[in-house]
């Protein structure tokens, strides 16, 4: 009688145990917030407008699919590099923070809408592929971050300096770029310098 006593309480104390973890799990479960997702990316809203994280993998496909969902024109491509960025930037869950990003602006003619999209690039390998074959007004604007930061568009067919002499060394806008001098020599206005 004692064993089946025993064998009891052990079922009853297993299957408690039981419960309570099934318990935590649900509590942990409601606990963390849904990441919302878009194009299979997670998605942030900066000053009301719609933000997508996708991986430099997932880049041109997300693309396709804004292009293909109505997204049909490509406003602007930008670069920013955080090398000196001291404060902890806004990403979602799951998007580790990279020296450089990416960011495309595109918008909607159809939904009067605008849609950003920002990539995480590597201060080592400081490439991405190029949307011109997707949006051909895309060129300067990715010769621009070209020139300028010194991110490479993978696909782009001329990537060329469009702003900085051929011959320039460096990217003027890296946050690691010395700041240069060109002497100013003022003449004075005529009349007051033979006196």
């Amino acid at each position: 009688m004692a064993d089946d006593t025993e064998t009891a309480d052990t079922e009853t104390a297993e299957t408690e145990a039981a419960d309570t973890e099934a318990a935590d799990q649900e509590t942990a479960e409601e606990a963390a917030p849904e990441v919302e997702t878009a194009y299979g990316c997670p998605v942030t809203y900066s000053r009301g407008q719609k933000v997508i994280h996708p991986s430099r993998g997932e880049w041109l496909d997300v693309a396709v699919q804004l292009l293909a969902d109505g997204w049909n024109m490509c406003v602007d491509v930008t670069s920013v590099d955080y090398l000196s960025y001291g404060v902890a930037r806004e990403l979602p869950a799951g998007v580790n923070a990279e020296r450089f990003e990416v960011v495309a602006s595109f918008i909607s003619h159809s939904r009067a809408e605008r849609i950003r999209v920002r990539i995480q690039v590597p201060g080592d390998d400081p490439t991405v592929g190029s949307l011109y074959a997707l949006y051909p007004g895309s060129d300067y604007l990715e010769r621009e971050v070209f020139d300028l930061m010194g991110i490479s568009f993978e696909g782009h067919p001329d990537m060329s300096r469009i702003l900085m002499p051929e011959t320039w060394q460096g990217h003027p806008l890296r946050k690691d770029y010395e700041v240069g001098v060109i002497p100013v020599q003022f003449k004075a206005p005529a009349g007051k310098g033979s006196e």
